[in-house]
C-alpha cells in the first residue's frame, strides 16, 4: 500500500508530492481507503481460487484465473481512485489518459508481484501440507505392521510352550508343574512389554535369562547359555523379543543332547550390535517353520529402516547379529 500510494500520488502532482504538504496529506488517506476495499476484495478472490482449485494439481488453473483480478478488481480500483480526485478537483487535479495509463501500468505491476508471491506462499503451504500427510500416513502404516508383528509372536509362543508342557506331563509331572510356573511369569512379561515395540538391552537380556531358566526345565544341560553383555549398552533398544525369537530359533533346529549340548552365546559388539550365536548340531529331519523367526526380526529392522540384519552360517556355527538402536 504505502508503494502504490506514492506511484499514484506521483503519478498526479508530480513534484508537488516533495513540494506541496497538502498532496500527501490529503492523497494518503483517500487512496488508502480506496486500497483497502481493494485489497480486501483481492483477498476474497484469492480464497475462492483456493477452494474451488486446493490442489497442487490445479495450479494452472489458479494462475489462470489470478489474471481476472486485473480486470474485475484492479483496473476497477484505479479508475475509481482517479475519478474520485478528479470528480472533487483535490488540490486541481484534473484526468488525462496518461495519468490513467501509468496507473493501470502500476497496479498491474504490483498485482503480478503480490499475485505471484502469494501463489508461492499458498504453493508452499500445500507441499508441507502434503509431505505432512504423507508422513503421517507412512507412520500409520508402520503402526498397523508393526502391530501386526507384534500379534503374530505370542501366539507362536504359545503354540511352542504347549507343545513343551504337554511333553512333560507325559514325562515328568513335577517338571511339568515347574514349567508351568516358570512359562506364565515368562507369559507375563511377554504381555507386560512387547505391546511397547522397542525395550532396551537391559530389559531383553534379564527376560532372556528368565526364558532360559524355562528352558533348562524342559532340556537340562542339553542346553546352555552365556550371556556378554557391555553395560555402556543397556540403555539402547532392540526390537521387542527379538533375543527369543533367537534363542527359541536355535531350539527348534538342533539336536539337544547332553552328550552334544547346544551352546547360545549372546553378546555385544564395539560397533553397538548384538550378536546370537550357536554350534550347530542339526535336525536330520526337516523341522516345520512358520517363518515368524527370522523373518519377523528382519521385517520389525525394516519398518525402523533399518536392512542391517547379518546372518552368518558354516558347518560349525549359526549367528545373527542385529543393530541396537538409540532413540
Amino acid at each position: 500500500m504505502p508503494f502504490i500510494i506514492f506511484a499514484l500520488s506521483y503519478i498526479m502532482y508530480g513534484e508537488r508530492i516533495f513540494q506541496d504538504w497538502r498532496v500527501a496529506a490529503l492523497t494518503y488517506p483517500i487512496i488508502y481507503f480506496i486500497g483497502y476495499f481493494s485489497w480486501r476484495l483481492h483477498g476474497v478472490y484469492d480464497q475462492y481460487l483456493r477452494h474451488k482449485f486446493p490442489k497442487l494439481e490445479e495450479t494452472a488453473k489458479r494462475v489462470k484465473y489470478k489474471f481476472l483480478v486485473n480486470l474485475l478488481i484492479m483496473s476497477p480500483s484505479v479508475l475509481v481512485i482517479f475519478m474520485v480526485f478528479h470528480y472533487f478537483h483535490v488540490l486541481g487535479y484534473n484526468l488525462n489518459l496518461e495519468d490513467l495509463k501509468y496507473g493501470f501500468f502500476v497496479g498491474l505491476t504490483i498485482n503480478i508481484i503480490f499475485e505471484s508471491l502469494w501463489e508461492v506462499l499458498y504453493i508452499i503451504e500445500k507441499f508441507r501440507d502434503v509431505a505432512e500427510e504423507k508422513e503421517h500416513i507412512e507412520q500409520l502404516q508402520l503402526h498397523h505392521e508393526f502391530e501386526n508383528l507384534k500379534q503374530k509372536v505370542n501366539p507362536h509362543f504359545l503354540f511352542n510352550s504347549f507343545n513343551t508342557l504337554s511333553s512333560l506331563i507325559g514325562e515328568d509331572k513335577v517338571r511339568a508343574e515347574k514349567f508351568l510356573d516358570e512359562l506364565s511369569r515368562v507369559y507375563r512379561y511377554l504381555l507386560n512389554n512387547n505391546e511397547r515395540g522397542m525395550n532396551s538391552v537391559e530389559q531383553e537380556t534379564d527376560f532372556i535369562r528368565t526364558y532360559f531358566q524355562l528352558l533348562q526345565t524342559r532340556y537340562g544341560n542339553s542346553l546352555q547359555m552365556s550371556i556378554d553383555i557391555d553395560p555402556a549398552f543397556n540403555h539402547l533398544e532392540i526390537p521387542s523379543l527379538s533375543l527369543q525369537l533367537l534363542v527359541e530359533n536355535a531350539v527348534k533346529h538342533n539336536v539337544l543332547s547332553k552328550n552334544n549340548p547346544v551352546h547360545v552365546h549372546i553378546r555385544t559388539t564395539p560397533d553397538k550390535r548384538i550378536e546370537v550365536e550357536n554350534n550347530l548340531n542339526k535336525k536330520v529331519l526337516t523341522v516345520d517353520s512358520t517363518g515368524i523367526g527370522l523373518s519377523n526380526i528382519k521385517k520389525k529392522y525394516e519398518l525402523l529402516q533399518r536392512e542391517d540384519v547379518f546372518i552368518q552360517s558354516d558347518d560349525n556355527k549359526f549367528l545373527v547379529s542385529i543393530p541396537l538402536i538409540d532413540q
